[in-house]
């Protein structure tokens, strides 16, 4: 990378004083249950609780506010599927310009709705966030409006480089920072801050493990593209890393680490029942790789800030996600039994399972089915149990009893 691309702590700082009196200074909290789980300190940086919902209106912010009068009247463009969109749209909604958003067909409808309600017009097009980068840079081409790329541009990295700012002012102890991980623009923001003021401090960043584009760009030596992505991180679900961030990324970043769909909705879990937190699927993947990997493996010392970079997730598939994360975290138990068709058969399974103190979330009894005896009915169970070792305690009871289980996924 060019010295004149390299971003310096010059520019960062100018960054602070331009987003500081717009976006809020997000909290650091104590996070004891990662502590109890890996022996070192934790503390989670919550931009799930910045405006917009996400850490995007820093970048957002800083870049339209660095633009020249004559950029400004003919309007900003951008592609986001739903967090940069609304950075976007409450950036230059709050400097008076006018922007364009296009978007994911399959965004949810909750961040449609909020970057409407922030001032954009918003226009969907293509099947990911990469697609409707392209209907984002025809739209430019043909008005004049200038692209407002979600990460690959120095002013992005830039404003999303004051939380390391921040973070480092809040905890001046840290010794490792854990970030979730997309195109790359809070990675390479937060890694060149820590890389002029705390060189010393590791870097993470955490990606999904079906959208995993970093490992292999690293590997090659610049960024690579995906084949394709299949992941609830829509958050960070970018199929090639940005140029900007990329030679920062490669230079400063110890580690980038990728977490399963069940970490991620395990971690989300966590950060509800424990932290009292709303975060979304993309802004727990700190938490998913610090639940996933042992400190020794993540090479990691304490004190450790983990980044929780948004918390805008559709109320749908939230409650999808709660059940998916009891499930992953061995809290839910499906069973299908097979009993007696006799009178007090169902009453003495649900008796057994009452002894073994789960409690019945759901049931259906069924006398259908090619594999069932004419005299045989099958009972399928949702049970919550109290977490790994009470759901085997729970199966080893009923077989133990004598009745054919079968557990599904």
């Amino acid at each position: 990378m060019a010295a004149m691309d390299r971003i310096g702590l010059d520019r960062i700082e100018a960054a602070a004083k331009l987003v500081g009196p717009a976006v809020r200074r997000t909290p650091l909290i104590a996070a004891r249950v990662l502590a109890e789980r890996t022996g070192v300190e934790v503390r989670l940086k919550c931009e799930n609780l910045q405006r917009t919902g996400s850490f995007k209106p820093r970048g957002a912010y800083n870049r339209i506010a660095n633009l020249p009068e004559t950029e400004r009247g003919r309007g900003v463009v951008a592609a986001s599927a739903g967090n940069h969109a609304q950075g976007v749209a409450w950036a230059a909604s709050t400097l008076g310009i006018d922007s364009t958003v296009f978007m994911p067909i399959g965004a949810s409808l909750p961040k449609l709705a909020a970057t409407r309600a922030y001032g954009a017009t918003v226009h969907q097009a293509g099947e990911t966030v990469d697609q409707s980068l392209v209907a984002a840079e025809e739209f430019a081409e043909q008005t004049g409006a200038t692209l407002i790329h979600p990460f690959d541009h120095p002013d992005i990295v830039a404003g999303q480089a004051t939380v390391g700012l921040e973070l480092l002012e809040q905890m001046p102890d840290v010794q490792t920072v854990i970030v979730p991980t997309g195109g790359g623009g809070l990675l390479a923001g937060v890694a060149v801050a820590l890389e002029h003021l705390a060189p010393h401090v590791r870097v993470v960043g955490v990606q999904a493990a079906r959208a995993a584009a970093w490992p292999a760009s690293l590997a090659a030596g610049a960024p690579v593209a995906l084949g394709g992505m299949s992941t609830m991180a829509d958050g960070i679900a970018v199929g090639r890393p940005g140029d900007v961030p990329f030679a920062h990324v490669a230079d400063r970043v110890s580690r980038i680490v990728t977490v399963d769909e069940d970490a991620i909705s395990r971690a989300m879990l966590l950060c509800m029942e424990r932290a009292k937190l709303i975060v979304e699927p993309a802004g727990a993947a700190a938490v998913a790789a610090m639940m996933t990997y042992p400190p020794a493996e993540l090479d990691i010392t304490g004190p450790v800030c983990a980044i929780l970079s948004g918390g805008n997730v559709d109320p749908l598939l939230l409650t999808r996600l709660i059940g998916h994360g009891l499930g992953a975290a061995g809290r839910y138990l499906v069973l299908r039994v097979t009993i007696s068709d006799r009178p007090g058969s169902l009453g003495r399974l649900l008796a057994e399972i009452g002894g073994t103190g789960a409690s019945v979330f759901e049931i259906t009894h069924s006398r259908a089915g090619a594999w069932l005896a004419v005299d045989e009915a099958e009972v399928s169970l949702t049970l919550e149990t109290r977490g790994p070792t009470h759901r085997d305690e729970v199966i080893d009871a009923l077989t133990g009893t004598g009745y054919a289980v079968r557990v599904q996924d």
